[in-house]
């Protein structure tokens, strides 16, 4: 057993300037820690297998599905079933921190699509 946190696992970068921290990552689960600069996004993207649950640590997140956008701010979750096109913003002029958990892990299981 170990404590875990941002300070002992490697930092990765994606998107446009954005940071990640996998805090575990198995087969059945991972549990990563993202930070989004103020007007960032994901590329809309879906899983096949893996579903995921975004859980806001602090500022606001926009999570937007094919018809449908969600706004949430700390403390909000929503969860994100396999197959389902998504895509998260941070449309705010604050940073967005924020968990991200899933089952199974989603290596090599991200498809992105062209925006809608």
């Amino acid at each position: 057993m170990q404590k875990i946190n941002t300070s002992v696992v490697p930092l990765y970068n994606w998107g446009d300037n954005c940071a990640g921290w996998r805090l575990l990552q198995s087969p059945s689960l991972s549990v990563t820690q993202e930070l989004m600069p103020p007007h960032t996004s994901e590329k809309w993207h879906y899983h096949q297998v893996s579903q995921q649950v975004f859980y806001v640590l602090s500022g606001k997140a926009v999570m937007y599905f094919d018809t449908e956008k969600f706004e949430l701010i700390s403390g909000d979750a929503i969860h994100v079933p396999p197959g389902v096109i998504h895509c998260l913003k941070n449309e705010s002029n604050e940073a967005l921190s924020f968990l991200v958990i899933a089952n199974p892990q989603v290596n090599d299981d991200r498809f992105e699509v062209e925006h809608h």
